[in-house]
C-alpha cells in the first residue's frame, strides 16, 4: 500500500500521502471515534449492557475500529479507481474475444461476469483478508468476524447493486468469497434488506466510513498545500470556515485563530489546522452516531456521520467544491489515471488469456511463471471463475510502481 498513489503523483522529495499513510490516519481517527462512542454508549441510559457488552465498548470497540480502518483499502488495484475502471472496462471491452474457440463472456455465470465487469475494491479488501492464498495462513489475516463486518460498506452482491440505496450502491463481496460473507452475516445477525444475500450495514460501518470521509476531505487539501497547488491563504480559509460553521465548543473558532497566527511555519501551521479540523469532525461525528443510535442499530440509516453533519452545517460544501475542481482533476491527477487505466487493461491482456486455456504454449506457460506462488493456487482448477480471480489477486496487488516496471518489461519498452 506504501507505494499506491492516494490522490496525487508520489512526487519524490515533497512529502504527500499515499494509500498506506492514508489508512494509518484513519486507523487513528478510528481508534478516537471507538474510544468516545464506546464511552457514550456505555454512559447512554438508554442503551442496556451486560457486562461483557460494558467491557467491550470500554475496551475492544476502539481497536476493531482501527483495525477495520487499516484494512479498509487493501483491496484497491494500483492508481486507485482508475484501476478498478480499467479491470471492469477490460472485460467489458472484450466479452466476444476469441480464446480457443470460445468467447471470454461464455466462460462465465450471470453472478460471476456482474464481478468481472464492475471490479469493486470493497469487495476486494474481503478477499484478501480472508483468502487461504498458495503457502499462506488458511484462515486469511485472521481477523475478527466483527472486524471484518466494519468494511463491509456495501453488504450484498455485485447484482443486487442498486445506485438509489446507499449500502447497496456498491458490493462488498465476490462470488469467491459468498460463503465467507453469509458466515459473517449469519453469525453477527445482520438486518436482511430484501434478498437473501442482502442486508443492511452492521453499525460499526458507520464509524470506519466516518473516519475515512474526515481523513480524505481534509488531508486531501493539506497535501494540495504542500505541493504548491494550493495557497496557505486558500487552505486556512477553508479549515477556519468550517471550524466556524461546526460551531462547537470544545473546538472554538477564536481559540484556533488566535493559535494559528502565532506558528510562523507555513506547513506547520496548516498541519495545526488540519488537526483541529479532524478533530471537531471526530466531535461532530459522535453526535450523529449517539443522535441516530436507534435508526442505525435498526438498519433504517440511509446516510452517513459526515453527510449528516453536512446537511446541518454546510460546513464542508467548500472544501469539497475545491477538492473536486482543483485537486481531483487536475492535471497530474488525470494523467496518472490515464496512464494507470492503460498499464492494468495490458497487463491483464498479457495474463488472462495464458491462464485461460487449456492447451498452453511455450510463452504462456512462461507469462504464467511471472505469477508469485501464492495466486497460483487455482490457476490450473476446472472452475475457469477462481483461474481468473488468481489473475486479478496479482495485478490489482501491484503497487503503481510495480505494475509499471512490468507493463514496461513486458511489453519490451525497458528490458
Amino acid at each position: 500500500m506504501q507505494n499506491k498513489t492516494q490522490v496525487f503523483p508520489l512526487p519524490g522529495t515533497t512529502f504527500v500521502h499515499n494509500r498506506l499513510t492514508h489508512s494509518l490516519e484513519v486507523a487513528s481517527v478510528g481508534r478516537s471515534l471507538g474510544e468516545i462512542v464506546g464511552q457514550h454508549l456505555i454512559e447512554d441510559p438508554e442503551v442496556e449492557l451486560d457486562n461483557h457488552a460494558e467491557a467491550f465498548y470500554a475496551k475492544d470497540l476502539a481497536s476493531v475500529i482501527s483495525s477495520g480502518c487499516l484494512a479498509h483499502d487493501i483491496g484497491n488495484p494500483a492508481f486507485g479507481h482508475s484501476g478498478e475502471e480499467a479491470i471492469s472496462n477490460y472485460f467489458v471491452e472484450n466479452a466476444e474475444a476469441n480464446i480457443e474457440h470460445e468467447s471470454l463472456r461464455s466462460r462465465y455465470t450471470e453472478a460471476q461476469w456482474a464481478d468481472l465487469t464492475s471490479f469493486e475494491g470493497n469487495a476486494n479488501a474481503l478477499r484478501v483478508l480472508t483468502q487461504h492464498f498458495g503457502g499462506k495462513s488458511e484462515s486469511g489475516l485472521g481477523l475478527t468476524l466483527t472486524t471484518l463486518a466494519s468494511i463491509l460498506k456495501y453488504p450484498c452482491s455485485s447484482s443486487d447493486r442498486d445506485k438509489k440505496i446507499k449500502h447497496r450502491k456498491k458490493y462488498g463481496f465476490f462470488q469467491s468469497e459468498k460463503a465467507i460473507f453469509e458466515s459473517i452475516a449469519e453469525r453477527l445477525e445482520f438486518i436482511p434488506d430484501g434478498d437473501q444475500a442482502t442486508f443492511k450495514r452492521h453499525p460499526f460501518v458507520y464509524l470506519v466510513e466516518a473516519a475515512d470521509d474526515i481523513c480524505y476531505n481534509i488531508i486531501d487539501m493539506e497535501d494540495a498545500h504542500r505541493i504548491g497547488l494550493l495557497s496557505k491563504e486558500r487552505v486556512s480559509s477553508v479549515f477556519l470556515d468550517l471550524i466556524k460553521k461546526l460551531d462547537l465548543e470544545e473546538v472554538r473558532h477564536d481559540q484556533v485563530v488566535s493559535t494559528f497566527e502565532r506558528i510562523i511555519d507555513e506547513n506547520e501551521s496548516i498541519a495545526y489546522l488540519r488537526a483541529k479540523c479532524i478533530s471537531a469532525l471526530v466531535i461532530a461525528s459522535v453526535q450523529e452516531f449517539m443522535n441516530n443510535k436507534v435508526a442505525i442499530i435498526e438498519g433504517n440509516f440511509d446516510s452517513s456521520l459526515v453527510n449528516e453533519i453536512e446537511n446541518k452545517s454546510n460546513a464542508l460544501e467548500a472544501l469539497e467544491r475545491i477538492s473536486y475542481e482543483e485537486i481531483y482533476r487536475h492535471p497530474s491527477v488525470l494523467e496518472i489515471e490515464v496512464a494507470g487505466f492503460h498499464v492494468m487493461s495490458e497487463l491483464l491482456n498479457i495474463f488472462l488469456p495464458a491462464v485461460l486455456k487449456s492447451n498452453r504454449s511455450s510463452l504462456d506457460k512462461t507469462i504464467i511463471a511471472l505469477i508469485p506462488k501464492q495466486f497460483q493456487n487455482h490457476i490450473n482448477d476446472q472452475n475457469l471463475y477462481l483461474r481468473t480471480m488468481n489473475v486479478l489477486d496479482h495485478i490489482s496487488g501491484m503497487t503503481d510502481a510495480y505494475a509499471m516496471e512490468m507493463y514496461r518489461k513486458l511489453k519490451g519498452i525497458e528490458i
